[in-house]
């Protein structure tokens, strides 16, 4: 559940100059040199806090339910129904499957989670548990009693703990799958993420910053007529996305990625538009989604920026909506574009550049009649774009 790519400050204030100058005009064949973030702004001091705080939060809940589903595999009709679970399912429900004490603990680490996430208390049960590895079938199948751990945000981590049905520890290899079944107890972040990105469109709005509904993925194969004679709006749609690759510990999950379209809305107001990205689950792997990426009739200028998060479980989307606000209210509309990545980037919290990696990559100057293949300004990953034209029914 976490991106795969090492975030690292440094500064982009020369890389954005020259982005500005070609990037939206270029079809790039080659990925630029990797640039690292800029040195943080206040907005994001002023986040980091809450942003460790919120990590803290969901650790804790996460720990304390792998300890209490670790305890409840005592009950040996309750172990055999939820290792039929896990061996089926990639990613089972856990606190909708339990019940009696074992259910209110879980149902209350939903609640801390969740409310820690800045996310309504309608959001629902947001824990799920998975096999580690696939290595581990067939050991659980034969009956080898699993442990069970919470994920972790560290990508450093060398070790995590495992819990067994006694209640105690044992410290398994971080970067190597053991031989010993392990159940994984995660946020389940696809739909974090849905309810996250709601959040944080309407706090954006709260906050004065114009921002839509979240945009997902839509199948757009069709071939559009010509818009000269039909009604409708202009976009510029993904055809192809690779992210890079880094080998990423076995205990953790595939990624959530969103990204965050920012520009001068019609009104000449700074406005940010949250994509889901729900396709874009693991990195060397290329996606065709056919997703609508900007949607041009929201923007004044023939200009927007793309900056490429994830959600690492310990996002609070209320935090990240202020913090972004407080960045981009600051800026105002001088007749001519202007970047707004570094403003975004500059709101991102300290911490989320070292062990929490939610920063993925940027594309500066994207325009309506961009076509080709456009490498990040990090160099963390690709897309392949080409205008399209939605057409009113």
């Amino acid at each position: 559940m976490r991106s795969r790519h090492t975030r690292r400050r440094g500064t982009l204030t020369a890389a954005a100059a020259t982005l500005v100058t070609f990037c939206a005009a270029q079809t790039l064949t080659a990925a630029p040199s990797a640039f690292a973030a800029p040195v943080p702004g206040p907005a994001a001091a002023r986040a980091a806090h809450a942003h460790s705080a919120t990590a803290s939060a969901v650790t804790s809940a996460q720990d304390r339910a792998a300890r209490a589903i670790a305890r409840s595999l005592g009950d040996a009709s309750w172990n055999t129904r939820l290792r039929a679970a896990a061996l089926k399912s990639r990613e089972v429900p856990v606190t909708e499957r339990a019940s009696g004490s074992l259910k209110s603990r879980l149902s209350a680490a939903d609640r801390q989670i969740a409310a820690a996430k800045g996310l309504d208390a309608k959001t629902g049960s947001l824990l799920q548990l998975r096999l580690g590895d696939p290595s581990m079938r067939a050991s659980l199948a034969a009956g080898t009693a699993p442990w069970v751990a919470a994920a972790v945000s560290d990508d450093d981590a060398t070790s995590v703990t495992a819990y067994d049905s006694r209640g105690r520890a044992h410290r398994v290899d971080a970067r190597k799958a053991p031989a010993h079944p392990v159940y994984v107890v995660d946020v389940d972040s696809s739909k974090a993420l849905a309810a996250g990105l709601d959040v944080l469109s309407k706090e954006l709005v709260k906050d004065g910053v114009r921002s839509a509904a979240p945009a997902a993925a839509v199948n757009t194969t069709a071939t559009p007529r010509a818009a000269a004679t039909t009604a409708g709006y202009w976009t510029t749609k993904i055809t192809a996305v690779e992210l890079s690759d880094d080998e990423e510990p076995w205990i953790k999950g595939a990624a959530e990625i969103y990204t965050l379209v920012s520009g001068f809305g019609q009104d000449g107001k700074v406005r940010v538009d949250p994509v889901d990205m729900p396709y874009l689950d693991y990195d060397g792997t290329v996606y065709k989604p056919n997703q609508i990426l900007v949607n041009w009739s929201n923007y004044k200028y023939n200009l927007a920026d793309a900056v490429m998060m994830e959600d690492d479980g310990s996002t609070n989307y209320r935090d990240l909506a202020k913090a972004i606000a407080t960045a981009l209210l600051t800026i105002t509309d001088q007749g001519t574009y202007i970047p707004l990545v570094n403003a975004i980037l500059d709101a991102i919290p300290n911490d989320w550049w070292t062990d929490d990696p939610d920063y993925v990559d940027s594309w500066y100057t994207l325009a309506q009649n961009n076509q080709g293949t456009y490498y990040g300004a990090r160099g963390n990953g690709w897309m392949t774009v080409e205008p399209y034209f939605v057409e009113q029914f």
